[in-house]
């Protein structure tokens, strides 16, 4: 059951990547003992980087279950250093595996039991992180994809893709003779459904964040980015996908394309009705709720001795 008077106490915290300073919070499992060490969950932040918005409820129902939890800006999204809102898959990959080394210097973490929660994006990089990190013990994405280019191919029909890849050959030019990429509207780089336009607005708040909009090179920079490639080997740790019926920014068919390339133990969660934002507090208390249900019990079963 959830508890929402439930306020887990955080620590800001920072380690390195690159050389690159990354700043987020550790946040102690409810009821540990001083010293304890205890089972932790990593939890990453999607394509916005508006982690502060969404995942304080994830951090405390993960927190409330036993659990710690790790979350933090990628390099160049919110306090971290980096270009800002620059997104090179591989790169936050690399800020992934510095995690796993920096908690593994924390005597209040278990070691052995170290999951992974990834939203949106984050669980794409999230699975990827945890092809190349054994010590990620299991990990679930929210609403992922399992192939970027494909994902993105998805988002708009054949005669925008036309304009759009006009738009792109400039900026390959600019980006070469200038050193910078043009910067657009978080919506035009990710166009969505009308449910999630509207979140773009009233939750995430991006354009009232980041004025300056992302790089338009985020969109290459993903193109051959594809985890379900790589699923074989995480085999046999167990992996989970969650995904909304109605997602119209990342189709339900990439969870389905992740779980058909996964190997067992898997476990595929389709939750009907909903779409893409619905599994926010903010947005949709009741799907978040059912969400958070899944994981709570799937990490509990996971990271048990």
């Amino acid at each position: 059951m959830s508890d929402k008077t439930y306020q887990p106490k955080h620590e800001e915290i920072h380690f390195y990547s690159d050389g690159l300073k990354i700043s987020g919070q550790f946040t102690r499992a409810a009821g540990a003992q001083d010293g304890q060490a205890m089972p932790t969950i990593v939890c990453l932040h999607g394509y916005t980087g508006r982690k502060e918005i969404y995942m304080p409820g994830y951090v405390r129902e993960l927190s409330a279950a036993g659990f710690n939890t790790l979350d933090f800006h990628h390099r160049g999204f919110g306090e971290s250093e980096g270009i800002r809102l620059k997104n090179k898959p591989w790169d936050q990959v690399t800020d992934v595996l510095s995690a796993m080394i920096y908690l593994r210097q924390r005597p209040d973490v278990d070691a052995n039991r170290i999951g992974l929660y990834g939203t949106s994006f984050g669980g794409t990089v999230g699975m990827m992180a945890t092809a190349h990190d054994e010590n990620i013990r299991c990990a679930v994405s929210v609403g992922s994809s399992a192939d970027c280019g494909r994902s993105a191919k998805d988002k708009r029909t054949y005669s925008q893709r036309l304009d759009w890849e006009d738009m792109m050959k400039i900026d390959r030019i600019e980006r070469v003779m200038t050193g910078q990429s043009r910067r657009v509207p978080y919506d035009e780089l990710v166009p969505s459904g009308r449910a999630e336009a509207d979140s773009i607005v009233t939750m995430y708040k991006v354009a009232e964040k980041y004025p300056e909009g992302y790089p338009l090179e985020n969109y290459d920079h993903l193109q051959d980015f594809a985890p379900e490639n790589y699923l074989d080997r995480i085999t046999p740790r167990p992996l989970m996908f969650i995904h909304t019926e109605r997602d119209t920014i990342v189709s339900v068919f990439e969870a389905k394309s992740f779980y058909a390339k996964a190997h067992e133990p898997k476990k595929l969660v389709i939750i009907p009705n909903a779409n893409h934002v619905d599994v926010y507090e903010p947005r949709n208390p009741e799907i978040f709720q059912v969400v958070v249900n899944h994981m709570k019990a799937f990490f509990k079963e996971s990271l048990s001795k």
